[in-house]
């Protein structure tokens, strides 16, 4: 089950369409869908958990807790809506492709998939794309 949550006054406004495609993303790696929720915040609420939980002093976009059991993958993902906002302007896309390659980025970290290495992280981008052009399909 995927829940959505949200700390800041974003919601997400097909959250149903969202949730189909996400269950397709963990079909496609074939995973089992545990439970997963999203919590939408803002950079301050991010950055606490950043410190408190990772000891890191930095802003980032999104931070994935993953509680995910042999195939079935479960976990908290917490995604700063303010960070999505300033990276689709840096990456020159959409906030709402911005938005999808979050969303999917959690997942892929659930399914086991890295982004710390040069390697990994070209890894991660090429999935995160390939899970991008199933929200099209899926529609």
């Amino acid at each position: 089950m995927i829940n959505f949550n949200y700390e800041t006054d974003f919601i997400l406004e097909n959250e149903e369409d969202i949730a189909s495609w996400l269950s397709a993303v963990i079909a496609s790696e074939n995973k089992k869908e545990g439970e997963i929720s999203y919590i939408f915040c803002d950079d301050e609420y991010l950055h606490k958990i950043n410190v408190e939980y990772l000891n890191h002093d930095t802003l980032t976009d999104v931070i994935s807790f993953d509680y995910t059991m042999g195939n079935e993958i479960s976990g908290d993902c917490f995604i700063s809506v303010e960070r999505v906002k300033d990276n689709a302007i840096d990456f020159n896309v959409t906030f709402e492709e911005e938005i999808k390659r979050v969303l999917a980025h959690g997942i892929l970290h659930y399914c086991g998939y890295k982004d710390k290495g040069e390697d990994e992280e070209a890894l991660m981008r090429k999935k995160e794309d390939e899970k991008i052009a199933l929200f099209h399909v899926e529609q």
